[in-house]
Formats: C-alpha cells, sequence, structure tokens
C-alpha cells in the first residue's frame, strides 16, 4: 500500500516551488506534519516488554486529522458516542451546498463562511421543525461539514444527519413526523428549505461584512434523503472526520511525476481512476485542511453534547437501549514485543534526539 506520507516528501518541494503564493499556515503545518508520519524524521516514543523487558523505540504518529494513517481510535470513538444517542424515529440526511459562485470567498475566509454555512443549514432545519403542523418543536442535528467531492476537488457543503421527530418543551413529550398517504415519512419540501437556506447565508455573509459575489444563482440546492435508522449516515460521515479526504487504500500509483487514486463515481456507482502531476495531488489535498482550532462537526438541539440526560431520560421513556457498534473502541491495539510476543507498554514518549546505540525499530504497532 502507498503511503500518502511517502507521497508528500516525494513532491514537497516541487510543491512549495509551484504553490508557494497559494498557500496559507496552516496547509504548510499539515504538509510537514504528514510527509513525517511516522517516520525516522518524526519524535519517537519507547516501549517495554512486559516480559522480557526488552525495549523497542517507534515513530510517532503526525496525529494530523488530514492524515488518513492516523486517528482511527478517535474515528471509532465519535461512531460510538453518535451512536449511543440513537432514538426511534426514521431519519433523514440532509445536504446544503453552498454554489460554486461562492467558492473564492470560503477559500478567503473559510472560518467565517464555513461556520456560517453550519449554522444557516442549523437554523434552517430548526424553523422548519417548529413551524412543521406534525412536529412543532425543538428539533436535533448533527451537522457535517465536507469539502470535496470525491475527487477531492473543492466543494463546501454540510451533511446534516437528523430524526424526523421533536421534543415539545411545552407539553413535554416526544413527537415523530407521521406517515404520509404513500405510507413514507416526508421530511421538509427540498425547494422550500433551499430557499430559507440561501436567504440564511447571504444574511449572514452581509452581516460579516464581506462583498457578495456579483453573480450568484437564485436557485440553491439542498438534498434530502432517507436513511433509516441512520447507523449507515453515521459510518459516513464519520469516515471523514478524522482520517482525511482520502484513504491510503485508494492510492494506485505514484510513478513518472504522476499520482493516479481511484474514487467512486456519485452517478454510476462505479469506481473511477484519476491521474495528476505529484504538486498538483498535494495541492488537491491540502486545500481541504480547515483553519486551526475550527470544528467541522456540531451538533444542535436535543443531540447536543450538554443534553445528555434530556436523552437518557427519552430513551427510557421510549424503551431504547443503545446499542454498540465498535464495542472494541476502549481500548487502543496493543503492541506486540518481536522476541516474546507479549504485550508492551509505554514508558517515554516525544523523544527527539535517540542515542546510535538505541536505534529506531518498529514492531508494526496499529497506533491510533
Amino acid at each position: 500500500m502507498i503511503r500518502l506520507a511517502s507521497v508528500f516528501a516525494a513532491f514537497e518541494a516541487d510543491f512549495l516551488a509551484q504553490y508557494a503564493n497559494q498557500i496559507s499556515a496552516e496547509p504548510l503545518r499539515a504538509l510537514a506534519a504528514i510527509a513525517q508520519c511516522r517516520t525516522q524524521a518524526s519524535a519517537k516514543f519507547e516501549v517495554q516488554c512486559t516480559e522480557c523487558d526488552h525495549q523497542v523505540v517507534i515513530p510517532h504518529s503526525c496525529g494530523h486529522r488530514l492524515c488518513p494513517h492516523c486517528q482511527h481510535h478517535e474515528s471509532q470513538e465519535w461512531l460510538e458516542r453518535q451512536v449511543q444517542k440513537r432514538l426511534p424515529a426514521e431519519y433523514f440526511l440532509l445536504t446544503f451546498t453552498l454554489p460554486g459562485e461562492f467558492r473564492d470567498l470560503a477559500r478567503a475566509h473559510p472560518g467565517v463562511v464555513f461556520d456560517l454555512l453550519l449554522r444557516a443549514s442549523w437554523e434552517t432545519v430548526r424553523t422548519f421543525a417548529k413551524n412543521d403542523q406534525s412536529l412543532e418543536g425543538d428539533a436535533g442535528a448533527i451537522a457535517v461539514l465536507h469539502t470535496n467531492t470525491r475527487q477531492l476537488d473543492y466543494h463546501p457543503h454540510v451533511h446534516l444527519l437528523m430524526p424526523a421527530a421533536v421534543v415539545d418543551q411545552r407539553k413535554k413529550c416526544w413527537r415523530t413526523k407521521r406517515q404520509g398517504k404513500s405510507g413514507r415519512v416526508y421530511l421538509f419540501p427540498e425547494r422550500a428549505l433551499a430557499k430559507v437556506f440561501r436567504a440564511k447565508v447571504l444574511a449572514a455573509i452581509e452581516a460579516q461584512g464581506l462583498a457578495l459575489p456579483h453573480h450568484h444563482p437564485r436557485k440553491w440546492v439542498v438534498h434530502i434523503k432517507s436513511v433509516g435508522s441512520g447507523e449507515q449516515a453515521l459510518v459516513y460521515l464519520g469516515r471523514y472526520l478524522y482520517r482525511g479526504v482520502i484513504a491510503e487504500k485508494d492510492l494506485l500509483a505514484c510513478e513518472n511525476g504522476q499520482v493516479t487514486f481511484r474514487y467512486r463515481n456519485a452517478r454510476t456507482g462505479r469506481s473511477e481512476k484519476r491521474t495528476v502531476p505529484g504538486p498538483q495531488f498535494l495541492w488537491l489535498i491540502l486545500q481541504h485542511v480547515l483553519p486551526k482550532g475550527f470544528h467541522r462537526v456540531r451538533c444542535f438541539g436535543f443531540l447536543h453534547p450538554n443534553s445528555k440526560r434530556l436523552i437518557a431520560l427519552l430513551q427510557v421513556v421510549l424503551h431504547v437501549v443503545p446499542r454498540s457498534v465498535a464495542p472494541h473502541v476502549n481500548d487502543r491495539a496493543p503492541i506486540f514485543c518481536p522476541c516474546c510476543g507479549a504485550v508492551m507498554v509505554i514508558v517515554r514518549t516525544r523523544l527527539r534526539h535517540i542515542s546510535p546505540a538505541n536505534p529506531p525499530n518498529d514492531p508494526s504497532p496499529k497506533e491510533g
């Protein structure tokens, strides 16, 4: 398997020569971190065998959220937390897309635009839930910002996962959306959502003192899809939270100055290939680095982290027993001794200077 770190290291110099004027500090830090991920240039940690006392020094992972080689453990922990909050209702995945005319604005002010995009998505569905005749209550949702297409192009949009249900604080009850004549639950009209979403985004941009594009569409796109219990949608959303925008298994070739990767065509469902020059591939990845400290996932309404007691009460009243989907997330995968096979424990971390008498070795740990 081709490692993203090796691709970054191979084309780092050419990339900086071509894109130095287009890249900010955060992508540069991501480039440096991922290029050194689990290499001898990174900091080391020392582990010791619990049986034979054999010691080994291993390179640290970079831990960057754009690196597909890191944070598997964190991804599984997030998924487990969200699954534990599921409630008895049909879930829907709503996608709010920022039109292409606003992408330059998003590149120039990513923190501001991405924040208002997440908030406008939530405010839109919250308004519809309060005004819907069969709901009329407080909604809950998990909103996740994505900035890429499957081909890694720049395409900011928000996925919002919500149950077709509300909490009526006034009457202290749980109310779900009723089925229509077809026997299916119909959440909200997409065109109406798009109109309200557009108005909220435009108003928020102007309130921030930013200039709107000279030309932008009157019709925006909002897509709604039923996702049943929501479990598979959570798996899909969690896949890109901590593990970057591309999986290393999809890196097919890195040769002759070109990188070939695989992606799934959303329309046909078939796997396709894309080959680009190495520096351009690095740009495709690094353009999706978020501003430092920016939270790309937000939980709103009764799914907010502050609503743990409310969710626990609803689950008791509604006779819901949360089902674990990843029971192994409590413990990280162990590191085994290359001499006797026993479990090794970490004794020192963040070592920068390694004695030549104790060279680094890698017993292939599955570090998260």
